[in-house]
């Protein structure tokens, strides 16, 4: 099997695992497995499904990531990342919609894993991300001001500005109770970490502030008074009634999806690289990611990806080998089984102050803030999918946000992409020196010289061929140096075929000299190379005008 899609547990497994490496593993998985429940339970509620949802999908998607993945201490469940898209997908699709688009994201990772689409990262804009990764943050916290606040509140909008309209009116009849419990939670997760970096502040937060409120019997909403009883077990699979409206009504979603899940998981494993000082197998991980999302919901379970924060836990609790990630799952589904109905007693209001913080974390406002200084393409990009993300939709955001990088992209491209007449300079260069060229001090009579730079492509193409356009009289001989010619595409093609048949009607013969392997391959591979000539084709500008000299070239 090619490494590059060899699960890293295998590899481990392969060198030898040692008893000191399990305990490491079993108690970073067990902090870890802890750590995830308020999470999972968070990111489900506010998603707009159940909470065990949450769990069900950190439970399935942390084992098989953890045995399939290709990260070594990768931690994968539901994130906030994705609140936003599934809350829109279970409004408007309702729960089998999300279960289908889940499967779709599945699907597309898998196929991107073996494609070797592992450097995706590379290809996605750093303003892009930090707009949208700023967006979804403002969203979450929007979100959460009804629980916060203990706003009564039927039905709240999906939408940004109608929340907002729909808080305005609702400020009166905030529930103090609730903002106290929230305040409270909200200061114990801050603080805590003064005290005590082993126990999370989520999980301090939790259990204290659910034993307050059940002995005071405080009147807020529980998980119990909202959605009932936490099962103890995970349910039998059950695949999602397809059918073709629902499939192409979600695919767009779907690829958002997939889309999220590869950065932020691919982003999680090279941060994690950075810790333990160890390589990912990127493909391997986007296919364990696809795994993953294609089982998550035919147990229950949403969207899934590589969590950042769950696995910097792991890291710094120990855990080195996937087998951690494997007891994190574990745990999970222990704490589901004997501890579920206690899981239901948890204030709505702490959870909410969780996912505050975690809308804080995720905001990257020191980030977003410094892309302000960046060049005005980089703001414009930053802004609009920030803005679009929030106001409009994340999937339009990302959509908008790529494209419009491309096209800023192509336009910094053509802008360093032309071509210059040096014929001048070359008669300058022969002048002030003495057999340069082997006893050729001289420069033929009737060449005219250009040279190209940067890359030849469609966006491109209306300069090279103005650019060309300046030569007073026909020329004998047109030499295009194409040494800083880095790349060529079909338009750049079409381009010199073009200036090949205007030459060959003006009775003038086209030389190449410089090509680099990209372009002459290219050149070659469209048989364009057939109407230029291989004789045609030189390494250097004075080996061309050595032949010209030496009449090795004829008209």
């Amino acid at each position: 099997m090619n490494n590059m899609f060899r699960p890293k547990l295998f590899t481990v497994l392969k060198e030898g695992y040692s008893k000191k490496s399990f305990y490491s593993d079993l108690v970073s998985g067990t902090i870890v497995g802890i750590v995830a429940l308020p999470l999972a339970i968070a990111f489900a509620i506010a998603s707009g499904v159940k909470p065990e949802q949450g769990l069900y999908t950190a439970i399935i998607a942390g084992i098989i990531v953890a045995v399939f993945g290709g990260s070594r201490v990768q931690i994968a469940g539901p994130t906030g990342a994705f609140i936003v898209i599934i809350y829109g997908v279970v409004q408007k699709y309702g729960l089998d919609g999300l279960a289908t688009a889940t499967v779709i994201a599945g699907i597309i990772l898998v196929v991107m894993g073996i494609a070797r689409l592992g450097t995706l990262l590379k290809f996605i804009p750093y303003p892009l991300t930090v707009g949208f990764t700023s967006g979804i943050a403002v969203i979450i916290f929007t979100s959460q001001i009804k629980d916060f606040l203990g706003l009564r509140i039927n039905e709240l909008p999906a939408d940004f500005m109608s929340k907002w309209y729909v808080y305005f009116h609702s400020f009166s009849y905030i529930n103090y109770y609730a903002l106290i419990v929230a305040a409270v939670s909200l200061l114990i997760i801050l603080f805590w970490p003064r005290i005590s970096h082993k126990i999370p502040g989520p999980l301090v937060a939790i259990i204290s502030v659910t034993v307050v409120v059940r002995i005071f019997d405080i009147p807020v909403d529980t998980i119990m008074s909202k959605f009932g009883e936490v099962p103890n077990s995970i349910p039998a699979p059950r695949l999602p009634s397809l059918n073709w409206e629902t499939i192409t009504g979600v695919f767009s979603p779907a690829l958002t999806i997939a889309m999220l899940g590869a950065i932020e998981s691919l982003l999680s494993a090279v941060v994690a690289d950075g810790m333990i000082r160890t390589r990912h197998r990127s493909n391997m991980e986007l296919i364990a990611q696809g795994i993953a999302n294609i089982f998550s919901p035919i147990f229950g379970g949403i969207p899934a990806t590589g969590a950042i924060a769950r696995t910097a836990t792991n890291v710094k609790n120990g855990g080195r080998t996937p087998v951690a990630g494997i007891v994190h799952a574990v745990v999970l589904f222990l704490i589901m089984i004997f501890f579920g109905k206690w899981a239901a007693l948890i204030p709505i209001p702490v959870l909410s102050a969780i996912l505050v913080v975690v809308a804080y974390n995720m905001s990257e406002w020191r980030s977003f803030k410094k892309l302000l200084k960046s060049p005005k393409s980089d703001i414009i990009v930053l802004l609009l999918t920030f803005v679009l993300t929030v106001v409009v939709d994340l999937t339009v955001a990302i959509e908008v946000g790529v494209v419009l990088s491309s096209m800023f992209f192509m336009k910094r491209m053509a802008e360093v992409s032309h071509v210059n007449a040096i014929t001048k300079d070359i008669k300058d260069d022969f002048e002030g020196k003495e057999d340069s060229m082997e006893n050729c001090a001289k420069m033929p009579e009737g060449v005219e010289i250009f040279e190209v730079y940067g890359s030849l492509f469609f966006g491109a193409v209306e300069q090279f061929t103005e650019s060309l356009r300046v030569i007073e009289k026909k020329p004998k001989f047109l030499i295009l140096e194409t040494r800083n010619l880095l790349s060529i595409d079909a338009s750049g093609m079409r381009a010199l075929e073009d200036l090949e048949t205007t030459l060959k009607r003006q009775k003038t013969k086209f030389i190449i000299s410089g090509l680099h392997k990209q372009p002459l391959f290219a050149i070659v591979q469209s048989g364009l190379i057939d109407k230029i000539g291989e004789d045609n084709l030189y390494g250097t500008i004075d080996e061309a005008l050595i032949s010209i000299e030496k009449n090795k070239i004829s008209l």
